[in-house]
């Protein structure tokens, strides 16, 4: 029988995810300091390993919020919005619209390829709460720096239409370093776009983009690894699964908005700041004994 504590436990990784997912504060770094707090192992039926697929499998959720966002940009069929059909586009707008996805497919392939023989070897070796907080420092500092070095350029990608297929390559190479836990998948791929000189309105978008195919995937083969290692899954898991996935969804909606709002007028400095103060925090509890390797 699931408490209502439990239910709320849930609802706090719901909301959790949905922000960390997409501001660049690392997801991972969260998630350790909530498992530690909370105890969350001791909620699923199913122990650790169901754990484990939950963290994964809420991500659903979070990817949802980004087609519901992005319906426009992102669907080369139909009308021009999720509610109105009447509206058809030209073929022009679907052409482009193909050739995005076609640019979001091939930044996939790096991490596609490496993420998919190497990920459970780094998260054995670096999922841990020492990386984690190195990791968050390290990038808080990177965004900082950047942001410093941005005053003096003048970004030449001011429109997700005009990424080309090479800029697009270099992204999904700099996803790669988001393999290591704590770098923050949405944070490196940003801070990758703004090196190659796409404005921020570009980065984040495009590392959105760039999340439905990688999140998807990835949920979907830690889904199919645990259901080949398991008899059965209890109701009680499921439900707080779908809580925890719509829970995501919803927060996921606002903070992708937030967000597109928030940079037209700010830089990333401040999830910099944030960062360190986090990962700092998060090497305190480990030395302090409260987190373990």
């Amino acid at each position: 029988m699931t408490s209502f504590y439990n239910i709320l436990k849930i609802l706090l990784f719901g909301i959790i995810e949905g922000v960390t997912e997409w501001l660049p504060i690392s997801s991972t770094g969260h998630m350790i300091l909530l498992e530690e707090v909370l105890n969350v192992q001791s909620i699923f039926e199913g122990g650790r390993a169901f754990w484990e697929f939950f963290l994964v499998a809420i991500q659903l959720g979070a990817i949802l919020a980004v087609v519901v966002c992005f319906f426009n940009k992102l669907n080369p069929f139909g009308g021009k919005s999720l509610t109105d059909s009447s509206v058809r586009k030209s073929a022009q707008e679907k052409k482009q619209i193909w050739l995005l996805w076609g640019k979001v497919a091939i930044a996939c392939l790096p991490a596609a390829i490496i993420g998919l023989w190497f990920d459970d070897i780094l998260d054995e070796i670096f999922y841990n709460s020492l990386t984690v907080s190195l990791m968050l420092i390290f990038y808080g500092v990177l965004f900082i720096i950047m942001e410093i070095w941005n005053k003096k350029r003048e970004f030449e990608i001011v429109d997700v239409k005009a990424l080309t297929f090479k800029t697009a390559i270099y992204i999904g190479l700099f996803q790669l370093l988001a393999l290591i836990p704590g770098t923050s998948r949405s944070g490196v791929t940003i801070l990758g776009a703004m090196v190659l000189l796409c404005n921020r309105e570009v980065a984040c978008e495009f590392s959105f983009f760039l999340s439905i195919p990688v999140m998807f995937g990835a949920s979907l083969l830690k889904g199919v690894k645990y259901i080949l290692t398991i008899e059965n899954i209890s109701f009680a898991d499921i439900s707080l699964l779908g809580i925890g996935a719509v829970t995501a969804f919803l927060v996921s909606l606002w903070i992708i908005k937030f967000l597109m709002r928030f940079i037209k007028k700010n830089d990333f400095k401040v999830f910099g700041i944030y960062r360190i103060l986090l990962g700092l925090v998060l090497l305190i509890l480990f030395a302090c004994g409260v987190l373990q390797m």
